[in-house]
């Protein structure tokens, strides 16, 4: 089950810097999570300083 970023992102890009696939990127002012990347590792959540990465 891959990782789903919160509208609570605040755009500092931390999670698409600590993601091992690069699986997030930047879409609208805020980041996304490209599901058939995801490994499910957890690394996104782990560094976000909002909490906005979680497990759908």
């Amino acid at each position: 089950m891959a990782y789903k970023i919160s509208s609570e992102c605040i755009a500092c890009g931390a999670c698409a810097a600590e993601c091992p696939v690069n699986a997030i990127s930047e879409k609208d002012g805020t980041y996304v999570i490209n599901p058939d990347e995801c490994l499910d590792c957890g690394a996104c959540a782990g560094v976000c300083p909002v909490g906005a990465p979680s497990a759908e």
